[in-house]
């Protein structure tokens, strides 16, 4: 009777997921098809192929974006993770003067729009010599003010009895965040690390600013180019087909990961 009581539930969720979703697989399917199919909102063609791909693989050096874009964001999840659970620790278990200003001044930064400190970073940039090197897109997102807050918020319900136990047992602080919290901080672990790498992967205006060599370009740099640069010469199934590879890294990451990633919002809570 339960399950007969939320069955239009069910059917409402699977009709918007559907609705939602059918975008995205219409331009799954529409890189195969030829060019003058595109028109069509249906999902099959006779005549499918892998032209559009090809097409991308010949014309731009997509496999050597994937690689510069993979190596770009794994070093900053990286250093994300590291810094921002070391800064979030700090603030959330440590006690010392200033700890709520600084936390403040974390979530002050957050509101401030990227485009305002766009001109300075890119001086800074060019001061230390980083143009057209992978310094450039590295360091600049090394640490997210988002991540050290869920890192806090994440931290603070951890019990302090077990904290206090690794302390009288010789830890120091490095050994309890790397030891014994991060081994129970899987669900923000992952939450920041998706956050973090989403972030570096779909980055364009600051890579378009600092990289001009195709051999140092990420791939929504590329793609983007390609799109509005003429190379794609108007053809839509081939500008399908270099969003698609674009955007599957991202789709079968979060595929993997969903469960740690709404566990750690529904546990993080930004409660305290």
């Amino acid at each position: 009777m339960q399950r007969m009581k939320n069955l239009p539930i069910y059917l409402a969720l699977t009709v918007g997921g559907m609705i939602f979703a059918y975008p995205f697989i219409w331009m799954l399917f529409s890189t195969f098809k030829p060019e003058m199919e595109l028109t069509g909102i249906g999902l099959w063609s006779p005549n499918m192929s892998l032209d559009n791909y090809r097409a991308v693989f010949t014309k731009i050096p997509i496999g050597r974006a994937l690689m510069n874009s993979m190596f770009v964001s794994l070093c900053v999840t990286t250093c994300v993770l590291f810094f921002g659970s070391i800064v979030g620790y700090a603030l959330a278990r440590l006690k010392f003067l200033g700890s709520e200003l600084i936390f403040a001044v974390i979530l002050f930064t957050m509101v401030i729009p990227f485009q305002i400190t766009l001109i300075p970073m890119y001086i800074l940039m060019v001061k230390f010599g980083w143009v057209d090197t992978y310094l450039s897109l590295i360091v600049p997102g090394m640490i997210n003010s988002f991540g050290i807050l869920l890192f806090r918020q994440f931290f603070r319900d951890i019990p302090q009895d077990l904290i206090d136990a690794a302390r009288i047992d010789g830890c120091n602080e490095f050994q309890i965040l790397f030891r014994i919290i991060w081994p129970l901080s899987k669900p923000v672990l992952i939450t920041v690390g998706i956050l973090a790498f989403m972030g570096s992967w779909n980055d364009v205006l600051w890579p378009l600013l600092v990289i001009r060599l195709e051999t140092l370009m990420t791939m929504p740099q590329l793609v983007t180019l390609f799109a509005i640069g003429g190379q794609a010469a108007n053809q839509m199934g081939v500008q399908l087909a270099a969003t698609t590879l674009l955007a599957a890294p991202i789709i079968i990451i979060y595929s993997f990961f969903q469960k740690y990633f709404i566990e750690s919002m529904a546990t993080s809570g930004l409660k305290n």
